[in-house]
């Protein structure tokens, strides 16, 4: 089982250390320290493991550290900053464990750009030899790129040349959309395998400035100064901790304290059931602060992030995820007003966006979504994304024969509204009534009522009302057509219809991109017999099929 639970005490990989305003992330990769058997990751080279232990320490860093404004990632071997993902790893990778691989790699490197441009906490990457492939594509999602000026290192994106495959986890587009490299030098640089060095590389725009090695460091300290200057965070707050999320897997149930998801392993069904607030929460930010780790809504985006990533590495038969809600809509919507009311505050801005994070990391999981909202339900607000995030909805119209529960509703809180946007840029209602923002005006005006099944069926909330009569088959029946389809189908219609409007870099590499990266990583100019990816490092030519499709 893939775990993504650490912290920096267990780290095999990184090096974390905090000098007031600036935090080192420096990586020192253990060569013996893969995340499975069969490969050596030398040249501080990666694999899922190394980059989970970045993404636990970039959010710790938001979370525990509120003083540090500026973040250095460099390497702690000489001549060498980092190969990029390990090559004999992706060689022995099923074709699921290498399209996983990146989407989780290429999430923790939007998560390091939303942390420059939303939490005041700005990226800076010293580059002090090589970088290659995914070493480059990790200092492309920084602010600053300093390489080492020795005559000898260079960034160099080798992916087409040398393995017949494309940079996984956002280069291509991070040259041309985000650094603005003319089209024409950005072919050259990625089909040349050696890289650019210092002078032209500076010249083309592919880092920011170059330093002697005699230099290095003082340059370095001097950026990470000048970035530290520029942030808003409080440098004599108080952090939280982040402890171990409490969390009991069974064999068909995961269990958190809000969060529990059920199995179905031979319907192919996950049921997520996710329960509100057990009481009334903080409403202050002093209150917030004093409750932590323990308020509902950071407790819902760490126990929600963990279910997402260990059903798409641990079960990735299971194909249809249902989302279901419990719990008090009052004590929601009242966690959803402690957001808003907060909101210039650093720990619950930080909250926001991290459950902002865990919905993205929802929309782009390649999986069926089907959200079910019955009686006792509780889509409100925050909760009320889910529904919103689902590829199709069923609510019930009325109640269930023989039950005293009142009727299923929902309920838009201001967290609908700008909060939480989607990786094009727009809301989920934007995205949903797309050229059509009367129908988003409208929603909004419905602000805290409880809308019943017509309600929401006419607002264009739901998908379906079925009464009790007709409700479980119509569930049913979705969701057992759902299993037949083939999945890779379901996929690609999913990521097509699920992200209307505009595209941004990070659309971009979770559709166009990993779309590409998915389809050349089954072709056997990669991966065949006799395909590059297989054959890099042995000293054979690979055949490739010239047929251009």
């Amino acid at each position: 089982m893939i775990d993504f639970s650490t912290d920096p005490d267990h780290y095999k990989h990184w090096r974390l250390t905090i000098d007031g305003p600036v935090a080192t992330l420096a990586l020192d990769v253990r060569e013996d320290g893969g995340i499975a058997p069969g490969y050596d990751l030398k040249l501080n080279s990666y694999d899922l493991g190394v980059d989970i232990e970045l993404y636990d320490a970039v959010q710790r860093l938001r979370f525990e550290h509120p003083q540090v404004g500026a973040v250095m990632i460099t390497s702690a071997k000489e001549r060498v900053f980092c190969a990029g993902a390990n090559i004999a790893m992706l060689g022995q990778s099923s074709h699921v464990d290498k399209v996983n691989f990146c989407k989780f790699t290429n999430e923790t490197r939007n998560g390091i750009e939303d942390a420059s441009a939303h939490s005041g906490q700005r990226y800076l990457c010293v580059i002090n030899g090589t970088a290659a492939g995914g070493g480059y594509e990790l200092a492309l999602a920084t602010d600053h790129i300093i390489l080492i000026d020795d005559g000898a290192s260079a960034v160099s994106l080798p992916e087409v040349p040398l393995l017949a495959v494309l940079p996984g986890t956002g280069g291509l587009t991070r040259v041309v959309d985000k650094r603005h490299v003319r089209r024409d030098r950005a072919d050259f640089f990625c089909t040349t395998g050696e890289g650019l060095r210092g002078k032209r590389a500076l010249e083309w725009d592919l880092i920011d400035e170059l330093a002697p090695r005699s230099k290095l460091d003082e340059a370095a300290a001097a950026r990470a100064a000048s970035l530290a200057e520029q942030t808003d965070r409080p440098t004599g707050a108080q952090g939280i901790s982040l402890p171990p999320l409490q969390r009991k897997i069974g064999g068909d149930e995961i269990d958190y304290s809000h969060v529990t998801v059920t199995l179905d392993r031979a319907r192919r069904i996950a049921t997520f059931q996710v329960r509100g607030p057990d009481a009334a929460p903080p409403q202050d930010a002093a209150a917030i602060h004093a409750q932590g780790c323990d308020f509902w809504p950071l407790v819902l985006a760490r126990e929600l992030d963990d279910a997402i990533l260990h059903l798409r590495f641990n079960e990735p038969e299971l194909g249809t995820w249902v989302l279901t809600t419990s719990g008090d809509v009052d004590l929601v919507a009242a966690a959803d007003a402690a957001l808003l009311d907060n909101s210039d505050d650093w720990l619950v801005r930080e909250i926001t966006l991290y459950l902002k994070r865990t919905l993205k990391r929802l929309d782009v999981s390649s999986r069926s979504l089907i959200a079910l909202i019955e009686p006792g339900s509780c889509f409100t607000g925050t909760l009320l994304e889910l529904a919103l995030a689902a590829d199709r909805s069923y609510m019930l119209d009325g109640a269930f024969e023989g039950s005293n529960a009142p009727p299923a509703s929902v309920r838009p809180t201001g967290m609908n509204f700008g909060p939480l946007p989607m990786c094009n840029g727009l809301t989920r209602l934007e995205t949903r009534f797309l050229e059509d923002s009367g129908k988003t005006d409208d929603i909004e005006a419905e602000i805290g009522k409880e809308l019943d099944a017509e309600a929401a069926e006419e607002l264009g909330l739901v998908t379906f009302i079925p009464d009790d009569i007709d409700w479980e088959d119509e569930v049913r029946v979705a969701l057992e057509a759902r299993a037949a389809f083939s999945p890779d189908a379901l996929t690609a219609m999913e990521a097509n219809l699920r992200f209307a409007g505009p595209e941004t870099i990070e659309s971009k590499i979770f559709a166009r991109l990993s779309a590409w990266q998915n389809w050349v990583f089954q072709r056997p100019n990669a991966v065949g017999a006799d395909g590059a990816l297989e054959l890099y490092g042995s000293g054979k030519q690979p055949a490739f099929d010239r047929k251009r499709v």
